[in-house]
This record gives structure tokens, sequence and C-alpha cells, in this order.
């Protein structure tokens, strides 16, 4: 079995948390250079980098951020049972960390994320938004116990051992600022052909769905813009310069929070959102909860 300097783990945690060599030995009332070479000897026992020069500081390499995280954990972990022993409450929530891919719509990564703080035990988000690969590939590093996307996991296309968690799917409603909503809501969905459209990019879920429904109905909509953001396509939509798609599950909070309307629905094109997890099972009960949730009304 392999035994664990912990005290070579501090060092470096106080090297990691203070950005360099020099405040850190002054906390820990070390000399520099002994500090740097207890720090060697953990690299060494790892046989890993934990840290690369960036400037004057020091940053942390892929290695040292996941053995930041688990020291950050350890030892405030310890912190918590020296208060305990000594009587004083500790009250710390779990944390859940998530990587919400960037085409999820905000009002439905709220929507699902919002049970996790509705628990009795209490619950720290921390959320993370990124490319949906970017975020997956970095589960096997524990930097995530789940990231939300709407595509479920290629198993071909990522070496990441994970698992999908269908979380539930909703139909899909057409959004304008009223006076232009009057003009295209009459004959709907036959109105959206030549109708000024703002869609998603092609490398979306979304946009290759709408793509498809569009050719079975022979419409082609004018495209007035490719908006990546789902938050920023609802500013431009909200302003007038085109009709939107967003899910009809948050079709009320869409139109509140930009003062559009509907101009139409369709259960035909449908969004689907996905928990993608290192565990088959989940074990998180915040994620479990999530899940729970969604599959019960969250998206209805």
């Amino acid at each position: 079995m392999d035994w664990l300097n912990y005290h070579h783990l501090l060092y470096f945690y106080t090297v990691a948390r203070e950005g360099s060599v020099t405040k850190a030995a002054e906390i820990l009332r070390l000399a520099q250079p002994t500090l740097s070479g207890q720090i060697r000897k953990l690299e060494e026992s790892f046989d890993e980098k934990l840290f690369y020069r960036e400037g004057r500081n020091l940053a942390l390499t892929e290695a040292g951020q996941l053995v930041f995280r688990y020291a950050e954990e350890i030892f405030t972990t310890g912190e918590e049972m020296v208060d305990a022993l000594r009587g004083r409450p500790t009250n710390r929530p779990a944390k859940l960390l998530v990587g919400v891919a960037d085409v999820v719509p905000k009002l439905i990564s709220y929507r699902l994320l919002q049970t996790a703080l509705e628990l009795e035990e209490p619950v720290q988000l921390v959320l993370h938004e990124g490319k949906a690969d970017e975020l997956i590939s970095e589960l096997s590093t524990q930097r995530y116990d789940m990231v939300l996307t709407d595509v479920p996991l290629n198993p071909k296309a990522v070496r990441v051992r994970a698992y999908n968690h269908p979380l539930g799917s909703t139909g899909v409603s057409f959004f304008a600022e009223p006076k232009l909503a009057r003009k295209y809501r009459r004959n709907f969905p036959m109105s959206l052909d030549e109708a000024p459209m703002l869609m998603p990019t092609p490398s979306a879920s979304l946009r290759h769905s709408l793509d498809q429904w569009f050719e079975s109905l022979d419409i082609k909509p004018l495209i007035v813009a490719e908006i990546e953001d789902t938050a920023l396509m609802k500013v431009f939509g909200q302003h007038g310069t085109g009709i939107f798609a967003a899910p009809s599950a948050v079709a009320s909070d869409v139109c509140k929070s930009h003062s559009v309307v509907i101009v139409g629905e369709t259960e035909e094109v449908r969004e689907h959102f996905y928990a993608i997890t290192v565990e088959r099972r989940i074990m998180h009960p915040a994620v479990a909860a999530i899940a729970d949730a969604a599959r019960t009304g969250v998206l209805a």
C-alpha cells in the first residue's frame, strides 16, 4: 500500500491556496527552500508535476487541480472534526459540483437545479458552464458530480466511462415580440415560411430538430441570425429581430422575462435533457433528487 505524507499534502495545499511559495512559507513558518523541497517529494511520490510557472506566480497542472480538490476536502473535514470535538456546530452544506452545457437554456437549468436547493439537508451548488464535451471529459477527474446537457453521451466520442440519466423532454414553442407575433400567429406553423427566424447554431441539438421539422413541412424561414447563446437569442427576439424557439416547459417564464408572446407551439420538435455521471446508479442525494423531480413534472 502507498502511504501519503499528509505534511507534504498540507504544504502543497497551502502553496496552491496562496499562489506562491513565499506567502505559504510565512504561514507555515518554514524556509522557502525547505517548503519547495517538500513539495518536490510529494510530486515524486505521485510521479506527477503539480505546479507550473505562470509569470511570477505558480499555477496548478491538471494533476495539481485534482490533488487540490481532494486536499481541500481533507483539510476542511479535519477542521470540522476539531470543531465538532470542541462542541461547535459545523453546518457546512454538502457541495454539488455541476457542469452545465452552454446549449442548455438557463431557465431549464434553473428549473432542474433548484430542486437541489430545496432539500432538507442544505446543499451548496457550484456551477460551471462550458462545452458539453469538455465538461464530460472532466468527469473522470471528479471535477463534477454531474454534467447537465441536451444530448446523451456518445461512448465512442469520449474516453470517459460515464452514464446517461434521462431527465425528460419538452415540446418547443416559438416566441416573438407582440407586434411580430400577431403577424405570424395566424396559420401557424405554415406562417413561418419566409418569417424572420433566430436559430441556434448548426452544432446545437435543437437546430438539427428544427431543420428536420421545417423540411418535413416544406417551410423555409428567413434565418436572420444563428446564435449560440440561448439567453442572447432571447434578447434579440425581445427587440423584434426575429422569432425564436425555446422549451415549452418554460414558456410562461420566457414570456414574462423577455416581454414576448407565443406565436405557436409543437410537440413534434422536442428538447431532451440528461444528467451524465460516472455512476451507473446515482448515489449523490442531490443528483438523485434532481433526477426524480425532473421525471415527475419539473419539465412538464
